[in-house]
């Protein structure tokens, strides 16, 4: 498969520019330069920056020169310490990936699209000098099956907008059901050199998501070990996520999580790449901060041998709290080690 070089081993921002209370103060110091030169020391090759356009716009559309000034920082931090950035737009008009946001519309409204359209319009006149660095994710975790249709059609016209003014930015599309490695076969565009393919992994989700408040299924006083088996994995599943985990039902119920999951649940992502000729990336992964440090530990060794038998370049989610931060102290006495499989 293609290699994607420069994005291998990368770093998720997230809560900087998204996810956040949109503050001057939360953007002026929740990353400062010295995170910058402290994932560039974890060995990363590039940072994912998801970016709400609240930052870059306001409620007419308008552009907000101060978020951009706030964007052209984090792109110059990035470039003084050797490091690439994949622009990821988190949220936009319309749609958002956590429905608590409130946004809703994008993909029958052409209105909305069309706003999206003139935000990378505008995101392309102002960074295609930077071409060299950096990568623009059109959109983070589109969620519903049914909007793909609509999604290949807009991310086609957006593409050939952005191609206008910055033709060798890489660019990033992703599929259904938050990003999901099923999806991937379902991303149908135009050809384009500089196109890379983009999913998501938290597989095995009731590992991953064990505790997490923000579903509403799940009890937040629930653990499971790495080591369960694939019956308690998926017997749990089904109590607190309302569904099986995803592949665990093609193994027998005494199965144990192993590289081979990993390898074998990329493999139709793989192919679909391969097919197209394009890179394969997987921009979020990791394990909640209610996860025992050691188990986390060993989930990232498991996937990251994945992640280097097929090339695939990857963004861990994410440097600093928002549930999973790498940089957090309950990591401390196992961070050493777990940065070597980023």
């Amino acid at each position: 498969m293609k290699v994607w070089k420069g994005f291998q081993k990368g770093i998720d921002l997230g809560g900087w520019f998204s996810q956040c209370d949109y503050t001057e103060e939360r953007y002026r110091d929740f990353i400062r330069e010295e995170d910058f030169a402290v994932i560039r020391a974890w060995g990363a090759d590039h940072v994912r920056l998801p970016v709400d356009y609240n930052l870059l716009e306001d409620e007419n559309a308008a552009p907000r020169e101060s978020g951009y000034r706030h964007l052209e920082r984090a792109v110059a931090c990035c470039r003084r310490n050797g490091l690439n950035m994949v622009l990821d737009l988190h949220k936009t008009a319309g749609f958002s990936f956590d429905a608590e946001e409130g946004e809703s519309g994008f993909f029958e409204s052409e209105k909305y699209q069309e706003r999206f359209y003139r935000l990378w319009e505008n995101l392309a006149k102002r960074f295609a000098k930077d071409a060299d660095m950096l990568a623009f994710e059109l959109l983070n975790e589109v969620t519903e099956k049914d909007y793909m249709p609509a999604w290949n059609r807009i991310a086609a016209e957006c593409i050939r907008r952005i191609r206008a003014f910055a033709p060798i930015v890489p660019v990033l599309v992703g599929g259904y059901w938050h990003n999901s490695a099923v999806s991937v076969k379902d991303i149908d565009l135009p050809d384009d050199p500089y196109l890379v393919y983009n999913f998501h992994c938290y597989e095995p989700l009731i590992f991953t998501h064990q505790g997490a408040g923000w579903i509403p299924t799940m009890d937040p006083d629930f653990r499971i070990s790495v080591t369960s088996s694939f019956g308690e994995l998926d017997e749990a599943s089904r109590r607190m996520l309302d569904g099986t985990c995803a592949g665990l039902d093609a193994y027998p119920p005494e199965t144990k999580l192993s590289v081979r999951y990993f390898t074998d649940f990329f493999a139709e992502a793989v192919e679909a790449a391969e097919k197209k000729g394009v890179p394969l990336y997987c921009g979020e992964y990791g394990v909640i901060d209610k996860g025992r440090p050691d188990e986390t530990l060993a989930w990232y060794r498991m996937i990251h041998q994945a992640f280097e038998q097929f090339g695939i370049g990857r963004a861990a989610w994410s440097y600093r709290e928002m549930d999973f931060g790498l940089a957090d102290a309950r990591l401390d006495g196992v961070r050493e080690e777990l940065i070597r499989y980023l």
